[in-house]
């Protein structure tokens, strides 16, 4: 009763905090595998995946509702993330991702400097590419996280919503709404491999989305209530936790 409790909270915080910014894995994933120590990790991370992609489906539905979805940028990155995240899965089984732990929170740290240092930096949505041009980066931007995301995966949510700042000129609120659609194209070809080779627990990660929904509601309103600046201090706040969290596991690892 305890663990279903526990569990049952570390997936509304992950629902809350992934609506918003990404970085949900941050919360649910540790607490399933203090949980569950001697299971097999590749079974954690698809019954998370199955957890997940309720939560941020959810999600994308709520912002879909509220918020003008750029889909003309959503639609091909969601398509390449979703194709290049099979390639990522099956390169990951070739091909060691270790180099990936240590260069994660240089990047990320790259990435809360730049954020900070600018202090408007998605403080309005003023997209700057249209056309040919615009979907060309959004395939392109959806091809290299849908890799990454099932090469490696920490902090997807949080590279797509500084990625369609950066990239798009889109402000926080609308850059975290089409990342949405992105990640659950990411998570869907993650579920897929886990489910097909059987490292999916269906109870207890349909059990885990009931608390994910609840906890993606509340933080997509929450988002589209206090507008791009409340956006931009959570997302300073999880990717710092992402720099201590990889950069420990970095360590763990030299």
């Amino acid at each position: 009763m305890v663990d279903f409790w526990v569990l049952g909270a570390a997936a509304f915080g992950a629902g809350l905090v992934d609506a918003v910014v990404g970085g949900g894995g941050l919360i649910q994933l540790p607490t399933m595998f203090t949980v569950f120590p001697n299971m097999a990790p590749a079974t954690l991370i698809g019954t998370n995946k199955l957890a997940s992609i309720f939560g941020t489906s959810v999600a994308a539905v709520s912002y879909a509702r509220r918020v003008a979805i750029a889909w003309t940028v959503a639609t091909p990155a969601a398509l390449a993330a979703l194709l290049f995240a099979f390639l990522g899965a099956y390169t990951v089984t070739k091909v060691s991702a270790d180099f990936m732990r240590i260069a994660l929170p240089v990047v990320l740290l790259a990435v809360a400097i730049y954020t900070f240092a600018k202090k408007d930096f998605g403080s309005v949505h003023a997209p700057i590419h249209s056309g040919a041009k615009e979907q060309t980066l959004a395939l392109l931007t959806g091809a290299g996280i849908g890799f990454y995301d099932g090469f490696f995966g920490p902090g997807t949510g949080s590279f797509l919503v500084f990625l369609f700042v950066r990239i798009f000129g889109f402000d926080f609120l609308g850059a975290s709404a089409v990342a949405k659609i992105v990640n659950v194209a990411c998570n869907f070809a993650a579920l897929v491999w886990f489910g097909y080779s059987g490292h999916l627990i269906w109870q207890l990660g349909l059990t885990m989305a009931v608390c994910q929904i609840a906890g993606s509601l509340i933080g997509s309103r929450m988002a589209m209530k206090h507008g791009s600046g409340f956006v931009r201090k959570l997302f300073l706040v999880v990717v710092s936790v992402l720099i201590v969290k990889t950069g420990h596991d970095a360590w763990l690892r030299w």
